[in-house]
C-alpha cells in the first residue's frame, strides 16, 4: 500500500456534461491510497483515512495537487516532429506539402524507433497517461509504437493509418485494398489486448484516403472484431473543401454516411458505435450529430489544430445539446500543444469567442472533464480510469506549482473556498514544468526509464 497526500481535484462519479459541475471534487488535504495492484482503495480526506489503511507508506505531495492522468483522444504518432509545419494553406494543402512526406520517413525502421521513443517521452512529460493514437502506415513503425508504449508504461490505443488512394505525395503510404485489410487484421491479432495497457483501432486516415470498396471491406472487418473491443477512429468534417470532396468522390449526402455503411452499392456494416471516435466534427449537420448520439459515437474535439489549419470552430452548444460525448484531442502535429491543459485553454478561448448566442464561457469543471473523464467515456474505459474514485486504476498526476514560475503566486490570490476559480487558474495556467510525477496503474513513469518504477 502507498498513500499520496495532496489536494485532490477531479470529476467524481459518472456524470454527463450537464451535471459535471455538481461532481467536481476538491479536497484540500486529501489522500489517495493505492494497493499493490495499482488500484485506488481510498480517495478522500486525509483525516478520514480508515484505520486499516493507516499503515500505508505516505508520500507527502503538499502543497501539490493530485489530478487524474490526461486522456488525449486524437494524436498522430507519425507527426511527432510536425508541429508548426508551414504548408502555406489549409488541411489538404498542408497534408500534401508537409505531412505525407514526413510520415513516409517512418518506413525507415530506425526513424520509426526514434520517433516512438520521442513520442512516448513527450506523453510522459505532459502527463498524457492514455491516448487514442493515429498510427503509421508502416507495420514496423506500429510495432515500435506498441513496444515503446509498453516499455514506458503508457495506455495506448492505436491502429495503422490506412490509405488506398491519394495524391502523389501520399504514394509511399498507400497499399492496395487487400493489403490494407490484411495488415489491419494482423495488427489486431498481434497487439489487441496483448497487454492490459494496449488496444488496437481500425484507422482509415479519412474518407478521402480510401475507396467505397475499401470502406465496405473495413466495415466487414470491424464487424468481425467489434465484440472483442477493437476501436474505430478517423476524421470527420474538419474542413469545408474536404467535405465537398468527400461528397463528390463517394457520392454521399453527408460526410458521416461514409462511415455509416451508406456509400452507394458498396455500402456495408456501419463503422459507428460506442468505441468509435471521430476527430473534429467542425461542420456537422444536425442530422449527423443526431446519428452520432444515436450510435454512441464520440467526438474528439481539437480546438488547437482547428485554429492552426483555419478549419473553424466546432459549435459547442449545438454539438453537446445533441447528446454527443465530446472529449479533447491535441491533434499533434496540426495541434502544436502536447499538454492537454493547454488544449483545454484553447477550448475555453475559442468557445467564448463564438459569435452571438453560440458563444459561452465553459465552466472549469467541464474543461477538466473533457481532458479526463470524458475521454475515458469516449474510449469506453470509464470503469477503469478518468477520475480518482476508489476502485479505479491509479492513473494520476502530481502537480507541483512550485516548479513553475508565477504559478504559486497566481494560486495564492484565489480564495481557497472558490473551487471553480482555483481549478480554472491551475488548469489554464499550468505548463508541463509543474507536472512533477506521472503514474499509471500506480507505477511512477519516467520519460527515460527502461521500465516504470514503483
Amino acid at each position: 500500500m502507498r498513500a499520496y497526500r495532496g489536494h485532490l481535484l477531479h470529476i467524481g462519479g459518472a456524470p454527463q456534461l450537464a451535471q459535471v459541475s455538481d461532481h467536481l471534487v476538491s479536497v484540500p488535504d486529501g489522500v489517495l491510497v493505492v494497493d499493490d495492484d495499482g488500484v485506488i482503495v481510498f480517495s478522500g480526506e486525509y483525516a478520514g483515512l480508515p484505520v486499516d489503511l493507516a499503515g500505508a507508506d505516505v508520500t507527502d505531495c503538499r502543497p501539490g495537487y493530485l489530478l487524474p492522468g490526461f486522456i488525449d483522444t486524437h494524436i498522430h504518432f507519425p507527426q511527432t516532429y510536425c508541429t508548426d509545419s508551414y504548408g502555406g494553406g489549409q488541411l489538404l494543402d498542408w497534408l500534401q506539402r508537409c505531412i505525407f512526406p514526413a510520415e513516409a520517413r517512418l518506413a525507415d525502421a530506425e526513424v520509426a524507433r526514434r520517433t516512438a521513443r520521442d513520442f512516448c517521452r513527450r506523453r510522459v512529460e505532459v502527463g498524457t497517461t492514455t491516448a487514442l493514437v493515429f498510427g503509421s502506415a508502416f507495420p514496423d513503425a506500429q510495432d515500435a509504437l506498441f513496444t515503446e508504449s509498453l516499455r514506458v508504461g503508457l495506455r495506448t490505443i492505436s491502429g495503422r493509418g490506412i490509405q488506398t488512394v491519394g495524391p502523389a505525395a501520399a504514394g509511399p503510404l498507400l497499399t492496395d485494398e487487400a493489403a490494407a485489410i490484411d495488415l489491419s487484421a494482423r495488427e489486431i491479432d498481434r497487439w489487441h489486448t496483448a497487454h492490459p495497457l494496449l488496444q488496437v483501432a481500425v484507422v482509415p486516415r479519412f474518407a478521402l484516403s480510401v475507396t467505397a470498396q475499401t470502406l465496405a471491406a473495413l466495415g466487414e472487418l470491424y464487424d468481425s472484431v467489434r465484440a472483442a473491443g477493437v476501436y474505430f477512429h478517423s476524421h470527420l468534417s474538419e474542413n469545408l473543401l474536404e467535405i465537398d470532396a468527400v461528397r463528390g468522390s463517394l457520392d454521399v449526402s453527408c460526410y458521416l454516411d461514409a462511415y455509416d455503411g451508406r456509400v452507394g452499392r458498396a455500402g456495408g456494416p456501419t463503422l459507428l458505435g460506442p468505441r468509435s471516435v471521430l476527430a473534429h466534427a467542425v461542420h456537422c449537420t444536425d442530422g449527423e450529430l443526431a446519428r452520432l448520439a444515436e450510435t454512441g459515437t464520440s467526438i474528439s474535439h481539437c480546438p488547437t489544430s482547428q485554429q492552426f489549419l483555419g478549419s473553424g470552430t466546432m459549435p459547442w452548444r449545438r454539438t453537446t445539446a445533441n447528446g454527443v460525448t465530446v472529449a479533447l484531442g491535441s491533434d499533434v502535429g496540426a495541434g502544436d500543444e502536447w499538454l492537454m491543459a493547454r488544449v483545454a485553454n484553447d477550448c475555453f478561448k475559442v468557445h467564448i469567442s463564438e459569435p452571438g448566442s453560440a458563444g459561452l464561457s465553459i465552466p472549469p469543471a467541464q474543461l477538466l472533464f473533457t481532458a479526463t473523464l470524458a475521454g475515458a467515456q469516449a474510449l469506453d474505459i470509464e470503469d477503469r480510469v478518468g477520475n480518482l474514485d476508489a476502485g479505479k486504476q491509479a492513473d494520476f498526476l502530481v502537480i507541483d506549482p512550485q516548479r513553475q514560475p508565477l504559478l504559486p503566486e497566481l494560486l495564492e490570490r484565489v480564495d481557497a473556498e472558490d473551487t471553480d476559480r482555483l481549478l480554472f487558474t491551475l488548469l489554464l495556467g499550468m505548463r508541463e514544468a509543474a507536472i512533477s510525477e506521472v503514474f499509471v496503474q500506480g507505477r511512477r513513469l519516467t520519460a527515460e526509464a527502461s521500465m516504470p518504477t514503483a
